[in-house]
């Protein structure tokens, strides 16, 4: 790149990404059909040999173009310190247990950081192939074309999504409990296995709320900039502002966020079903 390390064009960022996220997708689709190699984290946490080999791809064809800048990738963690002010955030494989039992909702999720501040995400389902993008103050888009979080007023008439950690069995902050809570106030809820995709299903208004605990910074990077650019509003339990680097994260089209905060943090003495 003939661009100075610190400005780099959005575009230019946005299409780079955009490359190694189909890229990723379409090596990802290729082990889907002709097979994988499944290992174990601990007793419900997989990775796969499609995982190191979609990190690797993502990695390499971002390192082309931007050979100074920084990774962060849920296999490998910090490839490396970099002085650049430039970190990209890499989860090569969101939803690996659905991967590895056939269940189509996965994805290639890339963020971008620069100093601090997440202000590019780019999220590609390979089985749909539906690409999700988005810059910091340029909207967010599925495919081409704008997307924006949904006009749902009333939690009883929200449709919800959540997730579970992988060490569900062993810590008592597992989530089940707000689950619980959000059964009986909810129109519905759905877990699909994929943090990723929860957040671009939100800001495309398929979802109108996602909460979870537990969460990696790779599992938010890109996801946050794509709900966040289509309206939506996102923050910790409290209502702070959401931090990648920190385990909580409440996402919602911004009418149903107070009702899900007071949700999350109530006495569970007072859960009543909605009337």
């Amino acid at each position: 790149m003939t661009t100075p390390p610190d400005d780099i064009p959005t575009d230019i960022l946005l299409e780079v990404a955009i490359g190694a996220g189909k890229k990723a997708g379409a090596l990802l689709l290729d082990y889907a059909r002709s097979g994988f190699r499944v290992e174990h984290k601990n007793p419900i946490n997989l990775v796969t040999d499609a995982d190191h080999a979609a990190e690797q791809c993502v990695i390499d064809h971002l390192r082309s173009q931007f050979p100074a800048h920084g990774f962060l990738a849920e296999e490998r963690g910090r490839v490396e310190l970099s002085p650049s002010p430039y970190l990209w955030i890499i989860d090569p494989l969101d939803g690996t247990t659905n991967f590895a039992h056939g269940y189509p909702a996965y994805c290639v999720s890339i963020g971008l950081e620069h100093r601090g501040r997440c202000i590019l995400g780019v999220i590609f389902d390979p089985s749909r192939d539906e690409l999700f993008t988005a810059a910091d103050k340029c909207g967010a888009h599925l495919n081409g074309r704008p997307i924006h979080v949904s006009d749902t007023t009333a939690l009883g008439s929200s449709l919800l999504v959540t997730g579970f950690a992988y060490d569900i069995r062993d810590t008592p902050k597992n989530n089940l409990d707000h689950f619980a809570r959000f059964a009986l106030k909810a129109q519905g809820l759905r877990r699909t296995g994929s943090a990723a995709l929860d957040l671009c299903y939100v800001a495309a208004g398929r979802f109108d709320g996602f909460w979870e605990v537990r969460l990696n910074p790779w599992d938010m990077a890109a996801g946050s900039v794509i709900a966040q650019e289509a309206g939506g509003r996102l923050t910790d339990f409290r209502g702070k502002q959401l931090s990648i680097y920190e385990q909580e994260l409440v996402a919602s089209n911004g009418h149903i966020h107070e009702a899900m905060l007071n949700i999350l943090n109530e006495n569970p003495a007072s859960i009543a079903p909605s009337t």
